[in-house]
Order: C-alpha cells, then structure tokens, then sequence
C-alpha cells in the first residue's frame, strides 16, 4: 500500500535524503507563515542584491556617437564624453541635457526604473514645485473679559464684544444679552457676598444659530472688604467661521475670490497682498485682520525646497536631510543590513560552534579553563571597544563586522558545550573511539551533525537580532561611516526632524517588516525542531 504526504514536498529533487530531515522539512512547510515569510525573505534579498538595476543615478547603457557604453559596469571618464580632460565620472543626467549630447537624435540613455543614486543630493532644479503662495484664514474663537457690578451691569470690555460694539455693551444689564440661569446668578452672588467660591464655568447658546459660549467665573477667596466689580470671562466654543484658502501666483491674482475676501477693508486687502509678495522671497510671520467683527489668522503658505523634502513625484519616499532619495537608501540599506546579519551570523556561530565543541568533547581541566576565560570575555563591554577601535581604526563595514563577531559567538558556543557534553558519552561515540576514531573524525562526522540543532533554530532569531543591532549602532552614532545607507541614520534623522513623517514611516516599516519576517521564519524553525508536537499522551 502506498503512503501518502499529508503535505506535498516542493519540487526540491533529492536534497534531503535522510529522513529525520525530510520530516523536519515538511514540518517547516505545513507552517505556511514561516515559510512565506522564508519565500519573502528571500526575494526581498535577491532584490537588495540587484539595487544597482532598480535606483541608481549611473545609466544601464548609453549610446553616444554610435558607441554603446555601459556604465553600470565599467567606468568611464568625462572626458570620454565631452573631451575636456577630465578623469572624474561625468553626472550623466546633467550630459542627458548638454547639446552635445541631445542634439544628436542617436543618442539616449536608459535608466533604472528609479533615476535617483543612495549617494546622489537630488539637483533642486529638478524637483517640481509649484510657484504659489496659499493664503489661508483661520477663525479665531472669540474670547472676552467683561467686568460687571453688583447690578449685572457691565461696566467694561476687555477684547472683542460678542453681542454688540462695546460702546452699547457698556452700562448694559448682563442679561439683555443672554438669559442668566439661576447657578451662574448664585455664583455672581456669593462672589460679590464676599463668600468663598471655587470656579464656576457654565455653557450657554450664543446670539447665532449655531453658536455657543463659555461663561467662565474664576475662583474667589475672601477679601477684607466685598469686591465692588467682578470680571468674568466668556469664550466662543462653536459656532466659529470655516477656514478658507485662497492660492496666489506671481501676478497677485487670487484663484478664485471668496466673500470673504471681498469683505476685506481694502487697507488690509492691500496688506495682505504685500505680504503675498514678501513670502515668494522670504517665510513672513502670520498677520491677524478682522472681517466683519470677525477675527482671523492669516497664514501664508508655500512649499519651500528645504531638505528634508516631502515625498514628490519622483521620489515616492521623499528626500532626506542631504537631500538624497530616501527610497534608494532603504533599498541600499536592506542590502547592507541583511549582508552584514548573514555575515555576521555565521562567523559567530562558526567560532561559537567551534569553542563548544572542543569544550565538550575535551572537557576537563580544558573546558573549566576555557569557561572562565569566555566569561571574563563576556565581561567586557562591547560598546566601549566599538568606540576604541573605531577612533583608532576609523568605522568601516569589515572594522564593526570584526568588533562584533568577537563578542556575538559566546551565546552560542554554550548551547554547543551542552551538547556535546551529553553526546560524548553516547554508544556510538564510544564505539568510535574503540575503533581508533581520531577525535577530530569524531567531533566533526559523529557529534556535530547531531548537534547543530541549536545552531539552525537560533540562525534565524540571530539574523533578526543582528539587524536590529546594526541599526541600532548607526542610529547611536557607532555603526557604519556615513555617507553609507544605513536604516539607523534615517531614524537618526527622523529625529532631528520630528515634522518630517516619511523619514520616520518608511526606515520603520522596513526595519518591522524584515525582522517580523526573520521572527516568523525562527517561530516555524523552532517548531520543525521540536519533536513534543508529535507526542501524545494516551
């Protein structure tokens, strides 16, 4: 009778020949979660590695005077180009727009989909942006203090008058103007009794429709004689204006007039026009005006080339601080990130493999030795000698790889002792040691297969955490040399510029993505490993 695989193995030949690792395997692949984040991973990679072919500012071919020329992969000198003795690399962008070049309908060059290097400071002139200032009105909520006596009567009015102009609110009864409920006539009361009185604060509809007011009284102690005038403060709550836009070109023509603007006193229509003028030139402070008994904040609003810029088109990522495409950077960076966690990962495993197998297979005098030194080791702090090595070495990818690797191996050159502390006592290694099985056969064909389970579950969590440590040390200051694409010095950035959102959005959601991957592919690894889901109790 035939046996069936309740999950189909992919087309992957004989590669797994024995059949614990078959079995493994075809665990690992019923978790359809760890092994697309695997598949993801994986072509989240390949894509990294072949950055060059989807951001660069250097063309893929250029055909100039019937030659082809291919700069991605060979350097060629300015002067090949222009003949003015230059040995520097031309900027081929500015040579696209040179009549020599142009002139010539046989010439062209084609770009990677994205024109924009991890390098480059994008030129501000080939940004688009348009040329106009927005005048935008904003509503100001009313606020007033009024002082009343012991009547109701308003004696004065400090700030804009709700229901009327000041001149006919002066010397008027309170409640002309809105109904006093009988909790804010008791708080007027005790005020003027010269009782204690904590603050009262009531809500009343104002004189429009749709408007509302805060009638606020302070807090009252008493006093050694009864106060002969009160102040009392009402704010606007609701009922306020939208604000409008109004968009200026170079002329000082308004895209469109609102009533608003034709309501305007023409001083102040003429004020703001000079101010219109002014913030082509230079930013202008914000200037209040009043429009029929209104009072509003006129902003004056233009998008400036500063660095960092907001994402436009062309840079769907936006631009950083020097003005570089922050989409290049975090393609470049994925690269540099995932490169230096599979380096770094498999020299540390390597060596940590290494010392856990001479100490377990030996022990002895050997193995207490070698545990003291590696804990003395573990001792020192990392960071420091990063910081030393770098001011005596200079930062550098190969420099901080080094640094790391030295102190990244001790976690797992445990798991590895253990092991082979309890294999080296197994029948079959003592069968090979009756058999003259030099010790080194049998670290390496007998004990290690059988203990490199520790390493292959922890390889993907180790990844993550390499990463994570990578841009944490470039985020610090302490990681690679600038200007190389790193996700840690965007979020560095992000922080000098908390408005700038795109340079905290995408570094971030990159940085989550690739080490929620990572997790999600150790979570299924961790599983394929663990024989206690096949066990079960009867």
């Amino acid at each position: 009778m035939q046996n069936h695989n309740p999950v189909s193995l992919p087309k992957i030949g004989s590669l797994f020949s024995n059949p614990v690792s078959r079995k493994r395997f075809l665990r690992f692949y019923s978790m359809k979660r760890a092994w697309f984040s695997l598949v993801l991973l994986v072509i989240l990679y390949c894509i990294s590695l072949c950055s060059e072919f989807i951001s660069n500012n250097v063309p893929l071919y250029v055909r100039f005077q019937g030659r082809s020329y291919f700069p991605i992969f060979a350097y060629y000198p300015e002067d090949m180009f222009l003949h003015n003795g230059r040995m520097t690399r031309p900027d081929y962008k500015a040579l696209r727009r040179m009549p020599v070049f142009s002139e010539n309908p046989g010439n062209f060059m084609i770009f990677p989909p994205f024109e924009s290097g991890p390098y480059e400071s994008v030129d501000a002139n080939s940004i688009d942006i348009p040329d106009t200032v927005t005048l935008k009105l904003s509503p100001l909520p009313k606020v007033c203090a009024i002082d009343i006596e012991r009547d109701l009567t308003i004696r004065r009015i400090y700030g804009p008058a709700f229901f009327s102009k000041k001149n006919e609110a002066v010397t008027s009864s309170l409640g002309r103007f809105f109904p006093i409920p009988p909790g804010l006539e008791s708080a007027i009361r005790r005020r003027f009794e010269n009782q204690p009185s904590p603050r009262f604060t009531i809500k009343l509809p104002g004189p429009g429709s749709n408007e509302n007011i805060s009638v606020d009284v302070p807090t009252f102690r008493p006093r050694t004689r009864p106060p002969e005038k009160l102040r009392v403060i009402l704010r606007q709550t609701s009922g306020s204006h939208p604000a409008v836009s109004m968009v200026f070109g170079r002329d000082l023509i308004p895209q469109g007039t609102p009533d608003i603007w034709n309501s305007l006193l023409p001083r102040d229509r003429s004020i703001l026009l000079g101010m219109v003028k002014r913030r082509f030139q230079k930013p202008v402070d914000d200037y209040l005006v009043i429009v029929s008994g209104n009072q509003y904040r006129a902003s004056f609003i233009k998008s400036d080339l500063t660095f960092p810029f907001h994402p436009v088109s062309g840079h769907p990522f936006g631009l950083d601080a020097a003005g570089r495409d922050v989409f290049a950077r975090i393609l470049y960076g994925l690269r540099i990130s995932l490169s230096f966690g599979f380096l770094l990962v498999i020299v540390s495993m390597a060596l940590g493999t290494a010392a856990g197998a001479v100490q377990g297979y030996y022990g002895g005098r050997l193995d207490i030795t070698a545990q003291r030194l590696t804990e003395i080791w573990s001792a020192i702090p990392f960071l420091y000698v990063m910081i030393l090595m770098g001011s005596i070495y200079g930062r550098s990818f190969s420099l901080l790889l080094f640094c790391y690797g030295l102190f990244n191996w001790i976690g797992i050159s445990y798991y590895i002792r253990a092991e082979f502390l309890k294999l080296r006592k197994m029948p079959f290694v003592e069968a090979a040691k009756c058999m003259g099985v030099p010790g080194r056969r049998i670290i390496f064909r007998h004990i290690l297969p059988n203990a490199l389970v520790p390493v292959i579950t922890f390889f993907p969590f180790s990844l993550v955490g390499a990463i994570g440590a990578l841009a944490a040390l470039d985020y610090l200051g302490f990681g690679l040399p600038p200007p190389t694409p790193s996700w840690g010095e965007l979020l560095f950035e992000a922080q000098q510029y908390r408005w700038a959102w795109w340079l905290i959005l995408y570094p971030s959601l990159a940085l989550f993505g690739v080490m929620l991957l990572g997790v999600f592919v150790g979570e299924g690894v961790r599983n394929a490993y663990d024989p206690r889901q096949y066990t079960k109790l009867e």
